[in-house]
């Protein structure tokens, strides 16, 4: 697959084609576009045209010779769609990518179908929701080996294979080493309450970085949002449970975008 230029940057993405209805699927810092191997096949056999890329310093995209900044993964994600003639899609972010994901469905309400914030903190900076956040993640947690904070146990018993893959798919994308892109917009609960697009905020029983409980605190704050929760998973919820997080998201689409 080609890249696409952008201001400031060149994307790798990977588009299926076909005349279904647009889905977009923007990665974790831990991973590329290789992470969504599980949930493209589902979601092309659904009906759906998926369309996934690396973010910007990850894998094989790269920033331009004398680019000022990192950019913002709203910005890139606006130009990429663009680029590729869509208008109207529906928009899927994990974890880091579900941050910069909340900062475009939040700007660019108008193009969006639908949006789901999967295993994510959300970039919110609310003080009350800073200091949960701090709890949840103290720096003793963030000081353990990548594979404990974000892959769940349960997983790492079953499928050291699959443990094993994922790390090295972080290891080529660069993703611990890639430099952060930032938000356009602050984020803010209050902000949330202004989201009209229908969402669906999917959190794992077993993740560490984003648990229920903190998930709840933004889609409490979304009009008509949706919650679920993947059982038995931790941050990479996508990556070890695909057949029940695909079942979840699939549902959700059915009940507000039209495959075709």
């Amino acid at each position: 697959m080609p890249l696409i230029d952008i201001p400031d940057a060149q994307l790798w993405y990977e588009d299926t084609g076909g005349d279904g209805e647009p889905v977009v699927f923007v990665h974790p810092a831990a991973a590329s576009s290789e992470t969504w191997v599980n949930q493209v096949p589902a979601f092309t056999a659904a009906g759906y045209r998926c369309i996934t890329y690396d973010l910007r310093g990850w894998g094989r995209s790269r920033p331009l010779p004398g680019a000022a900044d990192a950019g913002q993964i709203s910005t890139d994600l606006e130009a990429l769609t663009r680029g590729l003639g869509i208008e109207r899609f529906s928009l899927i972010g994990a974890a880091y990518g579900g941050m910069g994901s909340l900062d475009y469905a939040l700007r660019f309400q108008e193009r969006l179908r639908a949006f789901v914030l999967a295993t994510s903190q959300g970039a919110i900076v609310d003080p009350e929701f800073v200091a949960v956040l701090d709890r949840i993640v103290p720096p003793v947690l963030r000081g353990v080996p990548i594979e404990l904070r974000e892959v769940g146990p349960s997983y790492r018993v079953e499928n050291p294979a699959g443990v094993e893959r994922w790390l090295q798919i972080l290891h080529d994308a660069g993703g611990e080493r890639a430099g952060r892109q930032a938000r356009y917009l602050t984020l803010t609960l209050e902000l949330l309450e202004t989201l009209r697009v229908p969402t669906l905020v999917l959190a794992a029983d077993a993740d560490l970085l984003s648990p229920p409980a903190l998930m709840r605190m933004m889609a409490a704050r979304i009009p008509g949002c949706e919650f679920a929760t993947v059982a038995d998973a931790g941050h990479s919820a996508h990556w070890e449970r695909p057949e029940q997080w695909n079942r979840i998201v699939l549902e959700f689409l059915g009940r507000h975008v039209s495959a075709r």
